[in-house]
């Protein structure tokens, strides 16, 4: 576990931060930790759409691309990114059960300017539950 502030890299907050730990980031890659709670969107009943995959993924490349700009500027960026496309996304399940423990591995696999793809891999325990590749873009002021 890494003891840095989720907020300072990423401008979710409330119930849209979805990261509750950062166990590694580098300029390259993340790797977070969510546990599904009922306060989550997508949250029907006893468990969550696993399309919420998506944003997992994406809020962990904004961890990556956050820490790198933190590192580079030495203060808070702001979040001033977009997630602009979902190149891929196969989901091995269709719902997640509450207090499951989501591990995110996210790597970026392609930098060009300010335009990123990322791809990310889901697991609980050793179970790959999901793999989505994303398209992000930075605003001109990073």
């Amino acid at each position: 576990m890494m003891n840095i502030n989720i907020e300072e890299l990423i401008p979710h907050r409330d119930r849209m931060k979805l990261i509750d730990e950062i166990i590694e980031v580098d300029e390259e890659t993340a790797v977070t930790k969510s546990i599904v709670s009922a306060q989550w969107p997508l949250f029907e009943e006893d468990s969550v759409s696993s399309i919420i995959l998506i944003e997992l993924v994406a809020q962990a490349a904004g961890v990556c691309i956050g820490w790198k700009e933190l590192k580079k500027g030495g203060e808070n960026t702001g979040g001033s990114g977009w997630l602009v496309g979902i190149k891929e996304a196969v989901f091995f399940l269709d719902r997640i059960p509450l207090n499951s423990r989501i591990i995110i591995s996210s790597k970026n696999s392609l930098d060009f300017g300010n335009y990123h793809e990322v791809l990310g891999v889901a697991r609980i325990g050793s179970k790959i539950v999901g793999q989505i590749r994303l398209q992000v873009v930075q605003s001109d002021s990073n």
